[in-house]
């Protein structure tokens, strides 16, 4: 598994920001898409809200990558 750790400025990102930020999806519409295919995972959890705030302290997993927000 690669892990990641991104450096939160704001109070927090949209999952779908983040995975397009990180470079780990094409596009916007492919983020939607994996989010909307349940192959992200939030602190173990699957989640399906695109718009989900991603804070500092949470770890989001897709596609063998462990991204820890700080």
């Amino acid at each position: 598994m690669q892990i990641h750790e991104f450096t939160l400025t704001d109070e927090y990102i949209h999952l779908i920001q983040l995975l397009k930020t990180l470079s780990l999806v094409g596009s916007g519409g492919e983020a939607k898409e994996v989010v909307r295919e349940e192959l992200v995972y939030c602190n173990g959890d699957i989640e399906t809200r695109m718009r989900y705030k991603v804070r500092k302290g949470d770890e989001i997993e897709f596609e063998g990558n462990l991204i820890k927000v700080v």
